[in-house]
C-alpha cells in the first residue's frame, strides 16, 4: 500500500478500526486466480504477536479449501467520503484546488487457518452476535433460536482465523491541508451527514 508519511494510521487508529469495522474482504491468491469474500470479521489482539481476525465462510464456498499461494489478505475499511474542493478555504483564496477521497483502511495480511469443528464456530458465532447486536433495545441471542435448527447452520459454515504477519493501514483525512482547509471539511462532512468521516477528520487534525 501506498501511505505518505502524513496519511501514516498510528497504533490506536488501526486498533480502533480492527475492533470497530462490520465485515471486510478476504481476498486469498490460488492456482484457480484470486478469489475474495465479503465477510464479517472479530479482532482478537491477544493470540499471536500481532492477533488475528477470526469468520466463517458458507461450507459450499470453495475459497475455504482452495490451497492459498502465499499469504491471504483482508481489506477492512472505516469511513470514507468524497471532499469538494468547495470544503477548502483555500479555494476562496487561490482556487488552487482539486476534489479527493478521504479514507480509513488497513491491509491485514496472515496465514489463513480453517477451523472446521461446531464448537469452534459456536463460539465465534456467538461473538458476531454479541458484538453487532449490542446496538439493539431488544438484542437477539444464539440461545433464542432451537438449538436443533442452531447446529444445522453451524453444519452450513466453516471457520476461518487469519493469524496475523503484518499490517499497512492508512488514514487520508485531509492532514496534507491548512487547518482552516481542514475545519472546513469536516463542516462539510458533517452537513452533509457523513458524521464518522468529519468526527476522523477532527481527529486526526495535526497540532500546527
Amino acid at each position: 500500500m501506498y501511505v505518505p508519511k502524513h496519511f501514516a494510521a498510528d497504533e490506536s487508529v488501526v486498533r480502533d478500526l480492527l475492533a470497530g469495522h462490520g465485515a471486510g474482504d478476504l481476498i486469498t491468491s490460488t492456482a484457480a486466480g484470486l478469489l475474495a469474500t465479503l465477510l464479517p470479521f472479530i479482532y482478537d489482539p491477544s493470540v499471536g504477536e500481532n492477533g488475528v481476525l477470526l469468520g466463517h465462510l458458507a461450507r459450499n464456498n470453495p475459497q475455504w479449501k482452495t490451497p492459498v499461494l502465499g499469504e491471504a489478505l483482508a481489506i477492512i475499511t472505516g469511513p470514507d467520503a468524497y471532499i469538494s474542493p468547495s470544503a477548502y478555504a483555500t479555494k476562496r483564496e487561490h482556487g488552487r484546488v482539486v476534489p479527493t477521497w478521504n479514507y480509513v483502511i488497513a491491509h491485514v495480511y496472515g496465514e489463513l487457518v480453517i477451523h472446521d469443528d461446531p464448537a469452534w464456530l459456536d463460539g465465534l458465532v456467538r461473538q458476531l452476535t454479541v458484538k453487532h447486536e449490542a446496538g439493539f433495545a431488544e438484542q437477539w441471542s444464539v440461545d433464542d433460536a432451537p438449538e436443533a435448527f442452531v447446529s444445522g447452520q453451524l453444519r452450513a459454515i466453516v471457520g476461518v482465523e487469519l493469524v496475523i504477519s503484518r499490517i499497512e493501514a492508512k488514514a487520508k483525512l485531509s492532514q496534507n491541508r491548512s487547518g482552516a482547509d481542514i475545519d472546513g471539511v469536516a463542516e462539510s462532512l458533517e452537513a452533509r451527514g457523513e458524521l464518522a468521516s468529519a468526527e476522523a477528520v477532527r481527529a486526526a487534525k495535526p497540532n500546527k
